[in-house]
């Protein structure tokens, strides 16, 4: 998983391509998002059903456990994570999936249909100097 932190509050995550730092956990780098203690938007444009692999009993666990563990930070700080997707039937197909999504991360999972749309999204939710003449 990459997280891009670059455009910061606006965050790229891109589950699907390598990390930066092939050694460091993806826990790692999202822990230190958090101890920005500021909040932040995240961003995926990766095609919903492209490369997904089925995670392992192990590798859901360790995500739950990192979870509950960060819960408080998570509703502090993510505003949401905006997924860009093109497709209206997939948007659609997703908002079940996306009520369960923020009972299990603590912040919504929304979809828009493109960049300039998602945006304009992440404008309305960060505060205001924050999102001020962010650009994707």
């Amino acid at each position: 998983m990459l997280i891009d932190a670059a455009q910061f509050p606006l965050v790229w995550m891109r589950i699907n391509a390598p990390s930066n730092n092939a050694e460091a956990s993806p826990f790692s780098e999202f822990e230190a998002l958090l101890a920005r203690e500021e909040v932040f938007v995240l961003l995926n444009d990766e095609e919903l059903d492209k490369g997904e692999h089925e995670h392992s009993p192990e590798e859901m666990k360790q995500t739950s456990l990192w979870m509950k563990r960060h819960k408080s930070e998570l509703r502090a700080f993510v505003k949401a994570a905006i997924y860009i997707e093109p497709s209206t039937a997939k948007r659609l197909a997703t908002k079940a999936f996306a009520v369960v999504y923020e009972k299990f991360w603590g912040y919504p999972m929304l979809m828009v249909a493109s960049n300039d749309e998602a945006l304009a999204l992440a404008k309305k939710l960060l505060p205001g100097e924050q999102a001020d003449a962010r650009a994707l």
